[in-house]
């Protein structure tokens, strides 16, 4: 597995939340996001300072912990 350079946690951001690497946009944000049913093109109209690769780098790195996993 390639390191994930598109999410990153630093305790001096958000107290070590993980984050889209360099903002300040919580991963956290982007599930809810999901969850209520929003596109990942509101999001990322939302949050202009995440880019769309980091978004699939993040869903493909979960896709395969989950598969690792199951």
């Amino acid at each position: 597995m390639k390191p994930n350079v598109a999410i990153s946690s630093d305790p001096a951001i958000l107290s070590g939340t993980p984050v889209f690497s360099g903002t300040r946009v919580p991963v956290k944000t982007l599930i809810d996001s999901l969850e209520a049913g929003d596109s990942i093109d509101l999001f990322l109209s939302d949050f202009p300072s995440v880019k769309r690769s980091q978004i699939v780098a993040f869903l493909e790195m979960t896709k395969e912990t989950l598969l690792a996993t199951a």
